[in-house]
């Protein structure tokens, strides 16, 4: 059985009344330099939050799943709690440099980390899920409110200290660390995963595969195919990337989701703005599996709806079982 986040909605709800005023100032400045289509942040790209929550397979209101940001700038490798995961998604951050999201639900391992900051993008992607928890340092102010808006349980080291902890191997700010079961007794649950994906044999076809990287304008990544261990062994900068606690990052299946990236209205201290990376809408795709690449289609019709992929021929795509990565590509 899941435990109430209590902490997380408690002060969401203090914080109702003294965020007032940057919610009507965010909404006011967003009416002033205005916003491009696609499902901004918290919504569905019309300012709507009515679309029906996700659903178990029973049909029952879904069971929040825990999504974690994870750094992953040099001097924040090797990570911890990243093999748990049973979704990680790589998105692009100010500079060109990488940030992952790890979804977890069907198991929590005992640490996370480093932890980071959240994006605008995250809003959007984690429509998907039914009020998930998401575990983030924190955010630019601007964002804040409407992180504070969107459907989602905002868990950050200043509101629960008891989940958080900063280790002694590294610097700060690459050493803050997470303890998931602060947050939740326990796993959800395969039927959180409302993510679309679809797990089964693989369809005919494809092409084989030994290696695919993918490049950001200042990160990326690799991913091996492992006849013996029947996984995807990932590099990150061109470095194995090595966990602490579960030894080499393997996914059984990798997908490289072709979107439109844009610049955001959201910008670091030095001036950088955010890519949004928008996850609404559809393109095209490569699903990499048993040692063999698919072309796919990807199709998201609104922000709280998962992400199906279809093969050439208009069929479900299948996923091997496992952990899957998700890199998001600009189109």
């Amino acid at each position: 059985m899941v435990a109430t986040v209590g902490m997380g909605r408690m002060t969401r709800m203090r914080r109702g009344v003294t965020t007032a005023a940057l919610l009507a100032a965010a909404v006011t400045g967003s009416l002033v330099t205005g916003c491009t289509s696609g499902g901004g942040p918290g919504d569905d790209g019309r300012g709507r939050h009515d679309e029906p929550a996700p659903t178990d397979s029973a049909g029952r209101p879904a069971d929040p799943v825990l999504a974690v940001k994870i750094d992953n700038a040099s001097a924040a490798r090797p990570q911890t709690g990243l093999n748990a995961a049973d979704v990680v998604y790589a998105e692009q951050v100010e500079g060109g440099l990488s940030r992952l999201m790890a979804v977890y639900a069907t198991r929590l391992p005992e640490t996370v980390g480093p932890v980071r900051s959240a994006r605008e993008s995250d809003l959007e992607l984690l429509r998907q899920f039914h009020e998930p928890t998401l575990a983030f340092s924190g955010a630019q102010h601007k964002l804040l409110p409407l992180i504070d808006k969107a459907p989602l349980d905002p868990v950050r080291p200043e509101e629960n200290s008891a989940a958080y902890f900063r280790g002694t191997d590294r610097a700060a700010p690459h050493n803050l660390y997470l303890r998931p079961r602060k947050l939740m007794d326990a796993a959800p649950g395969a039927d959180a995963l409302t993510t679309g994906f679809r797990f089964g044999a693989a369809p005919a076809g494809g092409t084989p595969q030994a290696e695919r990287t993918v490049r950001f304008p200042a990160a990326r990544f690799t991913f091996t195919w492992s006849a013996e261990r029947e996984r995807w062994l990932v590099a990150m900068d061109g470095r194995p990337t090595v966990t602490t606690d579960a030894g080499r990052a393997a996914p059984a299946t990798v997908v490289v989701q072709h979107v439109t990236v844009r610049t955001s209205r959201f910008h670091d201290v030095l001036g950088n703005y955010t890519p949004y990376t928008q996850t609404v809408g559809s393109g095209k795709a490569e699903v990499l599996r048993d040692g063999r690449v698919f072309d796919a289609e990807w199709h998201r019709g609104s922000a709280a709806d998962g992400t199906e992929f279809t093969t050439a021929d208009g069929k479900r795509m299948n996923f091997a079982e496992g952990q899957v990565w998700v890199v998001f590509t600009k189109s």
